[in-house]
């Protein structure tokens, strides 16, 4: 089945769409664009390459996929964006393409929820089965791992991390990496505010696993101790325990302060 093309669309001959591809009114997809079969793309999108596009994705209206990355040190070099399948883009949805000198990458996952006016800027790598909600922004070289919900008006500072499972509060502007499974709630910057528990119980987290999340919680973020001491803390605790071990490995290798 080929590709459905609205006839006030424009589609360069050098894009690539999938079968089943359906292309709306006024849209303009550019060349050395990708797109996979049953990808669907409502009025008014704009797509540039270099972009790569999974299966079954759906944009909605005024999307503005695979820009140029809003950083003055971009030269115009070839730099990428990957889609992977199954997410959705709602309406005036930006991401932009990676940097050159920031991996040259910009990397979405699959079968994730990116509401209105949701921004994703240059290099920044989502996970899977994510959750942006509106006006929710992502500025450059951001990480966020899977299962994160950002609320509305939430925003990560360049190069943070988002560990797998954390909910961001309604607009939280986040200033440091945060931890595997927490909450964190606006107060001047997001700071943490126990563990997404709730969250943990939908993705099927038994008793034993959330209550030594809440030792490691209690001992990093609510002790009081140092962060040498609390991690000391935390290689004894992970020996019961992967998900303390990955909240420990994820302390580890950041380059942002850890929002304690």
């Amino acid at each position: 089945m080929s590709a459905a093309i609205h006839p006030t669309a424009f589609v360069d001959p050098a894009a690539k769409l999938g079968d089943g591809v359906v292309v709306g009114a006024f849209c303009y997809i550019g060349a050395d664009v990708e797109v996979g079969a049953g990808t669907q793309f409502g009025p008014h999108c704009v797509v540039h390459g270099p972009t790569r596009i999974g299966r079954d994705n759906r944009f909605h209206a005024q999307c503005a996929i695979g820009g140029d990355p809003q950083d003055k040190k971009f030269a115009g070099e070839r730099t990428e964006l990957v889609i992977g399948d199954g997410n959705s883009f709602r309406e005036f949805v930006t991401v932009n393409r990676g940097t050159g000198s920031g991996g040259g990458v910009t990397r979405i996952g699959d079968r994730n929820w990116l509401l209105a006016y949701t921004h994703v800027a240059h290099d920044c790598h989502i996970g899977n089965d994510c959750v942006f909600s509106n006006n929710s922004t992502l500025a450059g070289h951001v990480t966020i791992e899977d299962h994160v919900i950002m609320s509305g008006f939430s925003g990560i500072h360049q190069f943070c991390r988002v560990g797998a499972h954390a909910f961001i509060g309604m607009g939280a502007l986040v200033n440091g990496d945060v931890a595997p499974f927490l909450m964190v709630a606006q107060d001047g910057y997001g700071r943490p505010r126990g563990i997404n528990t709730e969250g943990l119980k939908r993705r099927g987290f038994g008793p034993e696993r959330i209550a030594a999340i809440k030792r490691a919680y209690r001992a990093v973020f609510m002790s009081g101790a140092s962060l040498e001491d609390a991690r000391a803390k935390l290689e004894e605790l992970a020996a019961d325990s992967a998900d303390v071990r990955a909240l420990l490995d994820f302390i580890g290798t950041g380059e942002r302060p850890l929002l304690r």
